[in-house]
Formats: C-alpha cells, sequence, structure tokens
C-alpha cells in the first residue's frame, strides 16, 4: 500500500512539471460545439423561403378571366373568375392551368408591381390541366424551372399564388410523397404527380410550387376538400414536356394507353437476367376499365419497360414516346411480369 502512494506521488509531481503539450490543459481542450439554437434554425428556415420567394415571386402574377372581351362593350366587363400563374419565358410566355383559362372570352394578368396586361391564350391541354397563354411586356423576369426528378419527400415546397384573390401569398411546407396519380378534368389520368402540405386554396390554381433553391418544381392544380395538406401539383418534368409542345403546335396529340404509371427500381437479377439497360420502369398502378391496354392483357402490377423497343426508365419517358405517338398507332409494349418477360401489342387511342 505503501509503495502504491509513492507511486502516485511520483506520478503527480512528472505532470505536474511536464510541458502543456505533452499532457494538455484545460484551455487547450477545444470546448464541444454548442448545437445551434431554435431560434438560429427558425431564422435559417425563413432566409431559405425569403430568397426563394424574391426569386420568384416577380414572374408570378394574377389572371383574371373576363366575361367578353374590353372592346365589345362600353363597360368594364365582368371578372368571371381568377386564377394564377407564372412568366417562364423572358419573352412573355406564362403556365398556368387548363381549367383557369378554359374557353376563356378574354384573360388579364396582373403583377404584384401593379401592372395589369392583356393576355392571348397559346395552347392548352385539359389530360394534365396545363396551359400556356402570352403577354407582350419588355422587362420581363422568368421564373427557373427545375428537375421534379431530383426532388425528395420531406423537402421544402413553397407556394405562390393568389388564393381568393389575395395578391402574392406564399405558403410553405414540404413534399409530402411524389409520384402520385391524379384524375385530370378531361378524366384521364395525370401520372408523376407531388403531393405537397403547403397550404392552396382555391386562386392557387396555376401558380408555383417552388424548391428552396428558388426553382419551380410543379404547377399547383389540385386541393382534395375538406381535407387538410392533401394538395397537389403537376411535376416541373410533365409541364417542360406539355409546355413545349403548346408552344409549338397550341395542344398536345398524344398516343393513350389507358394506365396509370409510376417509376420503380427493378430488382438487380431481372435487370442482370434480362439484360436491360436501366434499373427502374414504369408500373403499372391502375387501368382504365375499358382502356387499350387493359383490353389487350396489360395487368396493374406489370412494369413497362419499352415501348416500340425504346427504353422506358421512368414515367417522363413514356410520356415522351407518346407524344410522339399518333392516336390509333400498334405499339409493342415490353413488360416485366413477375420473372417473366412480355410483348403486348396495343393499339393506342386519342
Amino acid at each position: 500500500m505503501r509503495r502504491a502512494r509513492q507511486e502516485h506521488t511520483r506520478l503527480r509531481a512528472i505532470a505536474a512539471e511536464a510541458p502543456e503539450e505533452v499532457f494538455g490543459s484545460a484551455a487547450s481542450v477545444p470546448a464541444p460545439a454548442s448545437p445551434a439554437s431554435d431560434g438560429e434554425l427558425l431564422d435559417a428556415y425563413s432566409r431559405a423561403v425569403m430568397r426563394a420567394v424574391e426569386r420568384v415571386a416577380p414572374a408570378v402574377v394574377k389572371i383574371d378571366v373576363l366575361s367578353r372581351k374590353p372592346e365589345e362593350t362600353r363597360r368594364e366587363p365582368r371578372v368571371r373568375g381568377s386564377g394564377s400563374g407564372f412568366v417562364f419565358t423572358p419573352d412573355g410566355f406564362i403556365l398556368t392551368n387548363s381549367h383557369v383559362v378554359h374557353r376563356a372570352a378574354a384573360l388579364e394578368v396582373s403583377f404584384a408591381d401593379g401592372r395589369r396586361l392583356a393576355a392571348q391564350p397559346v395552347g392548352e391541354d385539359p389530360d394534365t390541366d396545363l396551359a400556356v397563354i402570352r403577354i407582350q411586356a419588355p422587362d420581363l423576369i422568368a421564373a427557373p424551372l427545375g428537375d421534379s426528378a431530383a426532388v425528395r419527400p420531406g423537402q421544402l415546397a413553397i407556394a405562390i399564388g393568389n388564393p381568393y384573390g389575395f395578391d402574392c401569398t406564399v405558403t410553405a411546407g414540404v413534399v409530402s410523397a411524389l409520384g402520385r396519380s391524379l384524375r385530370s378534368r378531361s378524366g384521364r389520368t395525370i401520372d408523376n404527380v407531388i403531393q405537397t402540405d403547403a397550404a392552396l386554396n382555391p386562386g392557387n390554381s396555376g401558380g408555383p410550387l417552388v424548391s428552396s433553391a428558388g426553382e419551380v418544381i410543379g404547377v399547383n392544380t389540385a386541393v382534395i376538400f375538406p381535407a387538410q395538406g392533401l394538395c397537389f401539383a403537376i411535376g416541373a418534368s410533365t409541364v417542360k414536356l406539355v409546355a413545349g409542345r403548346l408552344i409549338k403546335d397550341g395542344r398536345v396529340r398524344r398516343g393513350v394507353l389507358g394506365v396509370g404509371g409510376q417509376t420503380v427500381p427493378l430488382h438487380p437479377r431481372l435487370v442482370r437476367h434480362f439484360g436491360l439497360p436501366f434499373a427502374t420502369a414504369v408500373s403499372v398502378m391502375s387501368l382504365e376499365k375499358e382502356g387499350r391496354a387493359s383490353q389487350a392483357g396489360v395487368r396493374a402490377g406489370d412494369a413497362i419497360v419499352a415501348l416500340d423497343e425504346k427504353p422506358t426508365p421512368g414515367i417522363e419517358t413514356l410520356q415522351r414516346i407518346l407524344m410522339e405517338t399518333e392516336p390509333g398507332s400498334l405499339v409493342a409494349l415490353t413488360l416485366i411480369r413477375g420473372t417473366e418477360k412480355l410483348s403486348v401489342r396495343v393499339v393506342t387511342g386519342g
């Protein structure tokens, strides 16, 4: 016991004489980083929302649907309805919903800075509830279209629009889910829809759903009443496909299969066994009862890996190929059903 006490005393003496770089000192030990306070986190969230709004809000417009053209009467034409939209090219093309501008006698858009301008319809696609209109004005700020394929559940989602006529209203939430299917007013299924809990109300239709980077990831289109937090937007990837065709042709003619689909991963063994070029495909989630695909023998759960030997790694690719396919065309669908690879011939509808 005495020897242990002596050894302990000797070690203490050595430690007292040793330089600090050997044993260190209390001052040299770094203190653990203190976690960010709630206030700091909320400030960072607020700054992200504000930066996105500052980038996109100047491009957002309120769209008034007039009962008649202004030149047809001496009185001010009555506003029959209203919605939202946003400038997406510097030369004045505006995206909105088809149901906002459908059969409008005349259109007028209003900016947050007070400008009011007449707008002309360019084209609409009721099957995706998208429309393009145009204004003539200098110094327009365009909102950039992002990539909805890069969107992930849980990320920040910001909606800008004009609910109930309250101009340039901002709400924020998250992306709740991806790959939803939604029935359009034409009765067709819109695929790859984004679900969000950012608050939307009548008048938000046609406005942008924006990421924290200030890019438009979707066009707000629908709310489920009386549920709360169930709101939907057409993904930017679909928007790009449809908008380009509307600007070019004024409408979208596409071959129709009568399926609702979603991009899904394939099992690696299937990819290797069949030598597929991609590890994803389009899963058939629903079928129109009397649709062309259903009549040809396609089943829910089938994975579409090619159309006319053109690979279909995702729903956007399938939509793009169908936009290039005339209604009434005979096409070959390559399917994976369970562990089998099948080919089914379908005559597209229109």
